[in-house]
């Protein structure tokens, strides 16, 4: 049909920009002045030039608010209300009213608001989530014939609360076939790199970012820290981090006691190395803040897919790097590689911003940009 062959004209016009000869012109041309952070630079170009040419999502218009077409806008799960509300205002040009003319189809839930209104605190019952979206995949297969088509192939959903994974089992075919877009990225929890696509966490206090992380950065030279963390002891690797550095090395700020939001950034201004390692869940807002601070993030977690992994080159702008060894890790990145490091976090941070209205290629351009690879991918 006609969407086919449109991504068909799509997949053959990135073949043939990757095959390009003059390519440091259109690089620049098209605002890409530190290649070194994609995987693929002229793939990565010409695929958002077809997206913003031909990806169209439907928005399903059953379910009422407050837990369908609504969402939390500020504070640590910002980014599923602020996508959900840009989707639902027209998403930049991407929202089409027409199913028959869309490539992608979005269930507009919000699994924070369920948490919310649903669940019942301290009982650790998460049926009412999965019952609500089984009962909301049932209501749209019956009132139109698009999810039965691909059994939920091209469907997706977004979730940044911890729970979103849990919630999406209330429907098999959600939880094998549709494209589920999450915080809680674990690929130990069932998290399919293949389908599924890493959300970034971006803590938005009272709606914005700290103005801390707003301002320009300081430079290297005004950074007297070799690393920092600050946080309590949610799961193993906090644990083991804490364990092993805290108050342990004056190099490595390690600290479980820091609270004001101003003393907590000021650290992440002052230091080299920003360590983001997992809580019980995977997912972290410190990845998204230190690269605002120009801190290179340090990843200690085990099992996360990386947001936009599969267009950004994370070794190009980040440290993956184990508890035990962080130190000798550290120690081992001269001043020139640090120094690409620093250039490639400031190169990325434009993907790490949510603007309003949105703009080319920041988080709300990157997630469809993800959504696009992989719908381009599939064949249906």
């Amino acid at each position: 049909n006609e969407l086919e062959q449109g991504l068909a004209r799509a997949r053959s016009a990135i073949r043939k920009a990757v095959s390009m000869k003059n390519h440091s012109e259109f690089m620049a041309k098209n605002g890409i002045s530190f290649p070194e952070i994609y995987r693929n630079p002229l793939a990565f170009i010409q695929s958002y030039k077809e997206m913003e040419k031909r990806l169209r999502v439907y928005v399903y218009r059953e379910g009422e608010l407050p837990m369908v077409h609504d969402g939390p806008c500020k504070d640590i799960y910002a980014i599923e209300g602020r996508f959900i509300h840009e989707m639902e205002r027209g998403g930049n040009g991407f929202r089409t009213t027409d199913p028959r003319s869309a490539n992608l189809f979005f269930m507009p839930f919000s699994v924070t608001w369920m948490v919310k209104y649903l669940y019942t605190p301290g009982t650790y019952d998460l049926t009412p989530l999965r019952e609500f979206v089984s009962g909301y995949v049932n209501l749209v297969a019956a009132e139109h014939p698009f999810w039965n088509r691909t059994q939920g192939a091209d469907h997706f959903m977004l979730s940044c609360h911890d729970w979103g994974p849990h919630a999406s089992r209330g429907n098999e075919f959600m939880f094998r076939r549709s494209i589920r877009v999450l915080c809680n990225a674990n690929t130990s929890e069932g998290f399919d790199p293949r389908k599924d696509v890493a959300l970034p966490e971006i803590y938005l206090y009272g709606g914005r970012v700290n103005p801390k992380l707003s301002i320009p950065p300081p430079p290297p030279s005004s950074r007297p820290h070799l690393a920092f963390f600050a946080g309590g002891i949610h799961g193993p690797i906090r644990e083991a981090l804490l364990r092993r550095w805290k108050d342990r090395d004056p190099d490595i700020k390690v600290t479980d006691r820091l609270t004001r939001p101003e003393e907590y950034y000021g650290y992440m201004l002052r230091s080299r190395y920003c360590l983001c390692p997992s809580g019980y869940e995977v997912a972290s807002p410190r990845i998204v803040e230190a690269v605002y601070a120009e801190c290179v993030p340090v990843i200690l977690s085990d099992g996360y897919a990386l947001p936009f992994g599969d267009v950004l080159r994370w070794e190009a702008f980040s440290v993956a790097a184990d508890v035990a060894g962080l130190k000798e890790r550290l120690g081992r990145v001269s001043e020139e590689e640090y120094r690409r490091l620093r250039m490639g976090v400031r190169a990325v941070r434009r993907h790490f911003v949510l603007n309003r209205p949105p703009e080319r290629y920041d988080a709300f351009g990157m997630i469809l940009h993800s959504l696009w690879l992989r719908r381009l991918n599939l064949r249906l």
